[in-house]
């Protein structure tokens, strides 16, 4: 019989982190969730609290959190979209730096497992197609965009810096494109956007001209990945890219969303942002190789469950 691990989630009332909280909980686990509520919210884990086995605390990373007798820590706090993590970039690169070091500092107080959520973002608008692993990125430094990218990378080394010199267990995922289930409405994410849009039949807006590609992964398939990762080989500390590795333009994307939803918008194009990527594709063949670890779901299938859930939402309000 397998004793439940105490398992600390910061960022669990995000849209990954909530799904990772469920998951993790009907596995048998005792969960902490941990969020400073700036993008996260308590509708996500509603269905959560009154379970003995699961603990919710309002807390920013970037303030030192103690704790003993925890087993792993996954790491997720942070904002993950542009419209979130620009209206404060100074806290994005505090929560990507001080709030790491705290969480890596209590890994080692707690001889803990401890899993950073990274980006695809590291990559920057990529040069090679599909990004491995072994590709160090074309970011830049001075954008827009930079609290966020330039933050993650300064995460992972930070990660590594812990490993090489205390000897941490540590594990590093690189997470392209998700979507699914307790998205933010005005998260400004493009899958949100579109389904928000045409549901409410407003104009579909893209950002450039629509040409771009991005790969969709549904978020059941990301915390798969996720959860094998932290289960595999200590000597398996990646970093490993999570992602779906079919590509679809975003103009393709918005027809699939107005066919599903049988909306009547139209579409409407506006100006590219600063250092948005032209195309992002992960190669996955390390997370296969290593994690016995694909996506399953589908796009169109993916898209209807998203559907389903901004639908219910919109009947709410």
């Amino acid at each position: 019989m397998n004793l439940k691990k105490n398992i600390l989630i910061t960022g669990g009332a995000g849209f990954i982190g909530s799904h990772l909280c469920k998951r993790l909980l009907n596995d048998g686990n005792k969960i902490i969730c941990l969020d400073n509520l700036f993008t996260g919210s308590k509708k996500n884990i509603s269905d959560l609290i009154d379970n003995s086995d699961f603990e919710f605390i309002t807390h920013d990373i970037t303030k030192p959190f103690y704790r003993e007798g925890i087993d792993q820590i996954y790491n997720l706090a942070c904002p993950a979209s542009p419209i979130h993590y620009q209206i404060n970039p100074i806290k994005t690169i505090k929560t990507c730096t001080i709030g790491v070091i705290n969480m890596l500092g209590l890994a080692k107080k707690n001889n803990a497992k401890i899993l950073q959520a990274s980006t695809s973002e590291v990559y920057g608008d990529p040069d090679i197609h599909p990004q491995t692993e072994k590709y160090n990125g074309n970011v830049n430094p001075l954008g827009n965009r930079s609290c966020y990218d330039e933050g993650k990378r300064c995460s992972e080394t930070l990660f590594m810096d812990y490993f090489r010199e205390h000897n941490l267990n540590i594990k590093i995922v690189r997470i392209f494109n998700t979507y699914g289930p307790n998205m933010s409405i005005n998260d400004g994410r493009v899958v949100s956007n579109f389904i928000n849009q045409a549901l409410n039949q407003k104009e579909i807006t893209i950002n450039g001209n629509g040409n771009q590609t991005r790969s969709f992964q549904y978020i059941d398939d990301l915390i798969d990945g996720m959860i094998k990762m932290m289960s595999s080989e200590n000597n398996f500390i990646g970093p490993v890219n999570l992602g779906n590795p079919n590509e679809i333009s975003i103009s393709d994307l918005a027809f699939k969303v107005l066919e599903l939803t049988k909306s009547n918008s139209e579409i409407i194009y506006n100006d590219l942002p600063e250092d948005d990527p032209k195309r992002r594709n992960p190669d996955i063949s390390l997370a296969n190789r290593m994690l016995n670890w694909n996506p399953k779901c589908d796009l169109q299938n993916g898209l209807l469950n998203t559907i389903k859930y901004f639908k219910s939402i919109n009947e709410k309000d």
